[in-house]
């Protein structure tokens, strides 16, 4: 049996010539929520990346469940239990919600659990039961926030990947989101978060690392981190 849910050996990730990610290590424990936190460019959305396997790390080793992830295709990942919300949402913006969440239960397992995963979303968000037929494009950035993790809670991860979800949200929905992650959470769902908004990402996340330029700088658990005066100085701008 795997030690750790997730987890990330000595990773080194290069686009091209330059590197982007330097040995870093880091697992994800079931039923947790662990942040990847740090400023924009430090290599976090990349390691989300290359757990997707939307990009290979050059070294180093990925484990879900103890099985590599390391040379799988994304849509294998995907079926193992895995859903990203990719920064920026990318959803299909001419199709309607509700088209949008069905083409979120692709695998042949969610697809037996449609109208069951259905319902879910719309229980979570009732706004998009309302919105059911309008064309995604057309949605507030809230809202379709909502829809994109509704999306990927079709294929009933088991980790879900969330990259900058309150990034360019009203600071009203923000909180509203941080307490639907915390709730996701509580019924059963591990949760990897990556978050510029540092303070909020960590009153709900149980451990995080910090990134910073490719390397895991600070680890530890949420609470301990936020009374950390170094910590504090370095990424809250307080003063310990």
């Amino acid at each position: 049996m795997a030690d750790h849910l997730l987890e990330a050996r000595n990773v080194d990730i290069f686009y091209g010539d330059a590197q982007a990610v330097w040995d870093v290590s880091f697992h994800v424990d079931e039923g947790k929520i662990v942040a990847l936190v740090g400023a924009n460019g430090a290599g976090k959305s990349t390691l989300l990346n290359a757990i997707s396997s939307v990009i290979q790390p050059s070294r180093g080793e990925i484990l879900f469940s103890g099985k590599s992830l390391v040379k799988l295709k994304p849509e294998e990942v995907v079926a193992m239990g895995i859903s990203h919300v990719p920064e920026g949402r990318r959803l299909f913006s001419r199709l309607t919600v509700r088209e949008n969440l069905e083409l979120g239960a692709y695998p042949a397992k969610a697809r037996l659990l449609l109208k069951e995963s259905l319902e879910r979303a719309f229980s979570l968000f009732p706004v998009l039961r309302q919105r059911a037929h309008q064309t995604a494009g057309t949605l507030s950035g809230g809202e379709q926030q909502m829809l994109a993790i509704a999306r990927a809670l079709m294929n009933r991860p088991v980790l879900l990947m969330l990259d900058e979800p309150s990034l360019g949200l009203a600071p009203l929905f923000v909180g509203l989101l941080f307490e639907t992650i915390q709730a996701l959470n509580e019924d059963g769902v591990t949760i990897l978060l990556v978050e510029q908004n540092v303070h909020q990402a960590l009153e709900i996340a149980h451990s995080a690392y910090v990134i910073q330029t490719g390397t895991v700088k600070m680890e530890g658990r949420a609470e301990d981190l936020l009374s950390d005066s170094d910590f504090q100085q370095a990424f809250l701008g307080m003063v310990g």
